[in-house]
């Protein structure tokens, strides 16, 4: 019997094939992964909405010099009017899942008013809604050649611009997403 392999703290690399209008050219860093299906946030799907924007849905006052013009991000077609911030360090929050020992993604409203205090962790990205797979659906894709995984590094999630992240992670494996072909085929 194989041994399951779990791909919490990995993203999941969009094949130049899959043209699913949510995923086509994605990176989506996986915040759990078991039994029960996954959880993940794609990190380079800009939203039509600014942080500035979300604190003032939020009612939520800011500090001078904030991070106001943080871009939000489209993290997935599910619950896409819940705010989910990944982050590090982990820190103590009222609602958050640790991916790592450095890495969470919190959901609460306390680390919403920390940020707009600039208080909050020393790096975040807010994604609104996240993508979801049932049991056994991300192996399948991924047996499909839907997508490509590696571990992920705090780099492409924090520091590389939106617009470089997919080809980024791809680097991380070696490959050069322009040179694959957009035919997938079974030997």
């Amino acid at each position: 019997m194989s041994e399951e392999i779990y791909l919490a703290n990995h993203f999941l690399i969009a094949m130049p094939s899959l043209e699913d209008g949510n995923f086509s050219q994605s990176v989506t860093f996986i915040c759990e992964h078991d039994d029960n299906g996954a959880l993940g946030i794609t990190i380079n799907r800009p939203s039509e909405f600014s942080l500035a924007e979300i604190f003032s849905q939020l009612q939520i006052a800011t500090k001078e010099g904030g991070v106001n013009n943080q871009t939000v991000l489209n993290g997935g077609p599910v619950q896409t009017e819940r705010g989910f911030i990944l982050h590090t360090p982990a820190g103590q929050w009222d609602s958050s899942l640790k991916v790592t020992d450095n890495i969470a993604v919190t959901t609460s409203q306390d680390i919403m008013q920390a940020i707009a205090n600039n208080e909050g962790p020393e790096k975040s990205l807010l994604a609104l809604g996240y993508a979801g797979w049932g049991p056994g659906q991300l192996e399948y894709e991924i047996a499909e050649n839907t997508w490509l995984s590696c571990p992920a590094t705090e780099d492409i999630l924090f520091n590389t611009p939106i617009e470089k992240r997919w080809t980024a992670a791809a680097m991380l494996l070696g490959i050069d997403l322009q040179l694959l072909s957009n035919q997938t085929g079974h030997a």
